[in-house]
């Protein structure tokens, strides 16, 4: 049996902030215990780390990634963003269904479980695809082990773009799994994009991407979801909210009360439109990063319970696909390694409390998606935890990037908080920029 106890460490889990020291036993947590005294009988044979002045919390929990594998990999892969994202304190992650080949048959989503399976160092889970002509397949979906069903209602990739009204009332009708949509109406975007082509020309700057991709069709696309979704009684969840009209669909109820939630991406809460001057394409995502009032009303909403859930989107791309204008350059941006740090800076900035960073990053995700045993330092529970040192700057540079693409919009800002151990399943994976290469992740189990 392996043992580890994590002593001393400020414990910041479920809105609490206390001393106290946490005993894994092989992939759980075994016990915690207040206050700064290890009794004798559980330090033998014991490896006992002393966290005095670290920061304890539970794995971030990302729900929405694109790893990029199958098919996309030379963007990233399963094994390389998954690493990256251990650097960064995320132990479980949510990946999309938007790779080569579509996530849209169920022997395509079973190739990615079993690739992940082999490399991947964090927990996974893969999100299934939905089409105007797959819904027939959802009644076939493990329950266990599909958590979501993603619906792009918005320009997507292949196939996936679901736009027949028919469709879509099946799919909320029929389906008894969670529907996660991204939401700009394609219509209003594609009305944007002649009207200013016409006004400006073909090759537009990197300004008119939130222009193009404005509230409007942001809100009209998120308030058909909730509407299908009021009508049919389904689980409803609004990735990556950029706007504060959109918050107006959602509403302050305790999490286990709702079935319609709402997710903000950290891109969205750190840069507005302001930004794009000196970032340009590099902070370009979909929906795109908007106004200072925009950004500070998603703030707000995590603070206010409107938001459930903080995550990252992360989309890796090639710097050469990033070139470009507006409607050339690709939309997207690596993330996992930063999200954690960055939402502590904010914590420290003073727009919310730690304790909020850990609900929305991990406690909420575990609850809306109802993921066994994670997401909280509890007993029983298995032992995904972090170890943050509070008081140690680091700076984002091109050698501690670790994103496939290498690059990240965060490169030359100097974070005030370092992400120094992750523990995913008992296992110290990720160590003071040490990696533990054998440790392999498990699949998330859904309730």
């Amino acid at each position: 049996m392996r043992k580890i106890i994590i002593q001393n460490a400020t414990i910041i889990n479920e809105g609490r902030e206390f001393t106290g020291s946490v005993v894994i036993e092989d992939d759980l947590i075994k016990q915690i215990i207040p206050g700064s005294d290890i009794p004798e009988c559980v330090e033998q044979g014991a490896e006992v780390i002393d966290a005095t002045g670290k920061w304890l919390l539970p794995g971030v929990i990302d729900d929405q990634v694109h790893f990029r594998d199958p098919g996309l990999t030379y963007k990233g892969d399963i094994h390389t963003e998954s690493r990256a994202a251990i650097a960064g304190g995320v132990t479980s992650y949510m990946d999309m269904p938007n790779t080569k080949p579509q996530t849209t048959t169920i022997e395509d989503l079973n190739a990615k479980f079993e690739r992940a399976s082999e490399v991947s160092m964090a927990n996974y889970t893969f999100f299934f695809g939905a089409t105007n002509t797959n819904i027939d397949l959802i009644k076939d979906l493990d329950r266990k082990r599909v958590g979501g069903i993603k619906v792009f209602m918005g320009s997507s990739t292949g196939n996936m773009l679901v736009d027949d009204n028919n469709s879509l009332a099946r799919l909320f009708a029929e389906t008894d799994i969670l529907i996660a949509t991204h939401c700009e109406k394609e219509a209003i975007i594609k009305q944007n994009i002649e009207k200013y082509k016409a006004l400006y020309g073909e090759d537009l700057p990197i300004k008119f991407h939130p222009l193009i991709r404005n509230a409007e069709a942001c809100y009209a696309s998120s308030a058909e979801a909730v509407a299908l979704a009021s009508k049919y009684g389904t689980r409803l969840h609004l990735f990556h909210l950029s706007t504060a009209k959109e918050l107006e669909l959602l509403d302050s109820k305790p999490l286990k009360e709702k079935h319609i939630t709402g997710e903000v991406c950290v891109h969205h809460l750190w840069f507005d439109d302001r930004d794009y001057e000196k970032f340009g394409n590099l902070i370009k995502w979909n929906p795109a990063i908007k106004s200072e009032n925009d950004k500070l009303a998603l703030i707000e909403a995590i603070n206010n319970g409107k938001i459930d859930v903080v995550a990252t989107d992360h989309a890796p791309h090639l710097m050469e696909e990033k070139q470009g204008s507006c409607l050339k350059a690709m939309s997207g941006g690596p993330l996992v390694q930063h999200s954690l740090v960055a939402m502590l800076r904010m914590a420290q900035m003073g727009y919310f409390p730690v304790t909020k960073v850990v609900e929305k990053m991990s406690h909420a995700p575990a609850e809306l998606f109802r993921i066994e045993k994670r997401g909280f330092i509890r007993p029983g529970y298995f032992a995904d935890l972090v170890l943050v040192d509070p008081n140690k700057d680091w700076t984002v540079t091109k050698d501690n990037i670790l994103y496939k693409c290498g690059w990240s919009p965060f490169e030359g800002y100097t974070f005030k908080h370092t992400v120094e151990k992750t523990f995913v399943n008992g296992n110290l994976v990720y160590n003071n920029g040490a990696f533990d290469e054998v440790c392999r992740g498990k699949e998330l189990i859904f309730n």
